[in-house]
């Protein structure tokens, strides 16, 4: 019955609520299912893209945050994190850096910090570019101005990563309780692709209130928007913040589930994640062995 489930998965592309849920419940408990899951994944990711995993290289702007997020160590009301940002001449020198190194895509990250204008990142983008001319620029900076995400665009940036966390309203509200709601994040990731960014959606599994449906709404969701790049990882708590005693997200149903994301989406770039590594000394191997096809070592500065 799996079997069949799943290679209807891999040749159509598309699967039912009941079953994708039903697939999703019994890989996470079935080795053999989850195995014949994650063989179809990675059969149709060297389909799409042979035997090459592409390498992105991370730098995390910042570690100050304007959002209260239950889960996230960089949430606002977060006192004991050690708080940083980073100057343009030290972002820059990262980017050098990883381009004589061979990067050739860099992913600036960071918490939404209140003192990354527009106008402080437009400047920042415009020395980059000069710097490191044929570099792909993927921003991850969060919820911004439709307005923004133009200027952002025009002064170099080519992709923008915007997890969607939760399709389920009242669970992405439970998680963001200060936020302004899944719609405005859906609203804005039609902006970004509307503005001609390649888009990243995903979401953690294993959080607190997340249930096998959910995560079911979740692949669908992103399997009808088809963004170029999913990230999915598990749930890793945090000690200060208010998850803090849940239990982190369980390794077998990740790997199911970026398996089941590779089937929906076989073009997508997924990265096998840090929060994978934190849950398991294997954990990026394991997502590339799941159908994941994206490492992004950090070039951040190592005293942040």
């Amino acid at each position: 019955m799996m079997r069949a489930l799943i290679e209807q998965l891999a040749s159509c592309h598309t699967l039912e609520a009941s079953a994708m849920e039903q697939l999703l419940e019994t890989a996470a408990h079935d080795a053999d299912t989850l195995q014949y899951l994650r063989d179809m994944a990675v059969r149709t990711a060297r389909e799409q893209f042979g035997l090459g995993i592409y390498i992105r290289g991370l730098i995390e702007l910042s570690s100050y945050c304007r959002c209260d997020c239950l889960y996230c160590g960089l949430r606002r009301s977060n006192r004991m994190v050690e708080r940083y940002r980073l100057a343009p001449g030290e972002i820059l020198a990262c980017c050098e850096e990883g381009y004589r190194l061979g990067f050739r895509t860099f992913v600036l990250q960071a918490g939404e910090d209140v003192t990354h204008t527009d106008e402080w990142l437009e400047s920042l983008l415009f020395e980059i570019r000069r710097s490191c001319p044929d570099a792909a620029i993927t921003l991850s900076l969060g919820e911004r101005s439709e307005e923004s995400y133009i200027r952002l665009k025009h002064a170099g940036a080519d992709r923008y990563l915007l997890r969607h966390e939760a399709a389920n309203e009242a669970l992405y509200t439970s998680l963001h309780p200060h936020g302004k709601g899944i719609k405005h994040r859906l609203d804005c990731l039609k902006e970004l692709r509307h503005m001609g960014y390649q888009i990243g959606m995903g979401m953690m599994t294993g959080v607190k209130g997340q249930t096998i449906k959910h995560l079911a709404e979740d692949l669908n969701l992103m399997a009808a928007i088809q963004p170029e790049m999913v990230g999915i990882g598990p749930f890793i708590p945090h000690p200060a913040t208010p998850l803090r005693d849940e239990l982190a997200g369980d390794l077998r149903l990740t790997l199911a589930t970026i398996a089941i994301a590779r089937l929906l989406m076989p073009k997508a770039l997924i990265p096998t994640t840090t929060a994978l590594a934190t849950l398991s000394s294997t954990g990026r191997t394991e997502g590339i062995l799941s159908g994941a096809n994206v490492i992004m070592p950090n070039l951040s500065p190592k005293d942040v």
